[in-house]
Parts: structure tokens; sequence; C-alpha cells
């Protein structure tokens, strides 16, 4: 069993910063990929960032030189450093945790989601 654990949301103005932090525990082999997806009201969920075992990176355009994604594979945890955020950076959060349970054996895992709220 597998567990998400999200924390690090919040409400703040615009312009300013926030980290998200996503913690995976349980019965975990090892982990591939990593990443934080967003879902605004009335919108379908989208990729925000994502890092491979290896630390490559990838990010939504719209967020390309404000949020950065990282990893502390000792502590199976992903995080998210948002700085000058929109009102349009509105939304909540998911990580999404790519898992080896055994070997040949890969699961996707959701966090419980963490809600942003950007607004003055």
């Amino acid at each position: 069993q597998v567990q998400l654990v999200e924390s690090g949301g919040g409400l703040v103005q615009p312009g300013g910063s926030l980290r998200l932090s996503c913690a995976a525990s349980g019965s975990i082999f090892s982990i591939n990929g990593m990443g934080w997806y967003r879902q605004a009201p009335g919108k379908q969920r989208e990729l925000v960032a994502a890092i491979t075992n290896g630390g490559s990176t990838n990010y939504a355009d719209s967020v390309k030189g404000r949020f950065t994604i990282s990893r502390d594979n000792a502590k199976n945890t992903v995080y998210l450093q948002m700085n000058s955020l929109k009102p349009e950076d509105t939304a909540v959060y998911y990580c999404n945790v790519q898992i080896r349970l055994r070997v040949g054996v890969v699961e996707g895992y959701w966090g419980q989601g963490t809600e942003v709220t950007v607004s003055s």
C-alpha cells in the first residue's frame, strides 16, 4: 500500500510564493517520474511540471521561469517552488508519482490535492 501526502497550499497575494510538498510512503521499491498537475474550476487537469528519476525536468509554458520542481529521493518527496504567483495559478494542485512496486510493476498514484489561491 502506498500513500501520498501533500502540503503547502494556501492563500497568497499576487507576486507571492508558495512551496508544495508531496511525500510518498509505504511499499515502495523505487520511484520513477514525479510531477505536479493542477485543476482550476471548470477546467481540465493539466500538467504543471515533471521530473524524471534522473533529474530531467519539463514545465508548462505558463509556469516556465516562475516554478521549479525538485525531488529528494532519500525522502521520496517531490517539491514545487512557485514564485511570482498570478491569479491564474489558482487551482487545486495534485502530485502524481510513478512507483515501482516490485520488478516489472509500476503504478501511478495521485495525492489528495492541495488548494492554491492567488488573490489580493
